[in-house]
């Protein structure tokens, strides 16, 4: 139960990145990208500008995950699948996220 604690908490500090957070937080309002239920983030729509903050957030994403796996002894994909889920359930009203049958649901 510690363990899960520590990568809950971990993970939540991780979401709250300020380096890229409101270029996403930018992307999402717009409609651009979404949360996938593995842990990362997807484009929707938009050109080489999104591909290039989702392909900048889902690798510090990864790195964090990597580091929380480490620390915790945890699967890194476990660790994705559970920051997906804190992540999912903190999106703003509107956000966009991928639902168990894999379609693009709005928060």
């Amino acid at each position: 139960m510690k363990k899960l604690f520590v990568v809950m908490s971990s993970v939540i500090m991780m979401a709250a990145l300020p380096a890229w957070a409101l270029d996403l937080q930018e992307a999402r309002t717009q409609g651009l990208v979404g949360e996938t239920r593995a842990g990362y983030v997807a484009r929707i729509s938009g050109g080489a500008e999104v591909s290039a903050l989702v392909s900048d957030v889902n690798l510090k994403r990864r790195e964090e995950y990597e580091r929380i796996s480490g620390e915790n002894g945890q699967p890194v994909d476990i660790v994705a699948k559970i920051a997906a889920e804190k992540i999912i359930t903190g999106l703003p009203a509107g956000a966009k996220y991928k639902d168990a049958k894999g379609k693009w649901v709005a928060r």
